[in-house]
């Protein structure tokens, strides 16, 4: 077992190592301006990828948001369990979020998805009707990419196919976003 705890411990920090900062340092941008327009912030993924979007949501929606001089506009498509099963009991599992994005969003907002495989249904679903909508479409996937990086406004990558690597990765990504508020509130100034 110690053999095989150092070697995923090993492995992680290789993923790490790896980390495109100057695409992460793009995202917080992203965000930045997001907030700055007052543009409403929605995240989704599936399994332990809507696990972290929760996660982040509550890191951006609170954390974040009480450092700063203004709160992001945020919300997770993953957390109205009645909404998500109507949608998905009475149109298909696919409509769970764009169902919900027909109802909230507008041209400008920001769609941000995390996903191992990049090929969840629902999510591609979304972004299709957010590309049309003018909804800015930001992906963090892992290494076989999927359609949400031939979709994404913006993608970062974690070359890797192992779940738990890259969904611990991705939740890295999103402290990082999120501490980078809460840790430089001068992010916040239009002139920063």
């Amino acid at each position: 077992m110690n053999t095989w705890l150092n070697q995923y411990v090993k492995e992680q920090q290789a993923i790490l190592d790896a980390l495109p900062l100057a695409e992460i340092q793009k995202l917080i941008e992203t965000f930045r301006n997001a907030l700055l327009a007052d543009r409403q912030i929605f995240v989704c993924g599936n399994g332990g990828s809507a696990a972290n979007a929760s996660h982040f949501i509550t890191d951006l929606g609170k954390g974040a948001s009480d450092k700063i001089s203004r709160r992001f506009r945020c919300l997770t498509l993953n957390d109205n369990v009645a909404w998500l099963t109507a949608l998905g009991n009475d149109y298909s599992y696919e409509d769970v979020f764009v169902g919900q994005l027909m109802n909230f969003a507008r041209p400008g907002d920001l769609l941000f998805a995390m996903s191992v495989s990049g090929n969840s249904p629902n999510l591609v679903k979304a972004f299709q009707w957010a590309k049309e909508k003018g909804i800015t479409t930001l992906a963090l996937v892992g290494g076989k990419k999927g359609r949400l990086a031939e979709l994404a406004d913006q993608t970062l990558v974690i070359d890797s196919t192992h779940y738990g690597r890259v969904e611990d990765a991705h939740m890295m990504i999103c402290h990082l976003i999120c501490y980078a508020f809460m840790e430089n509130p001068q992010l916040t100034q239009a002139t920063a």
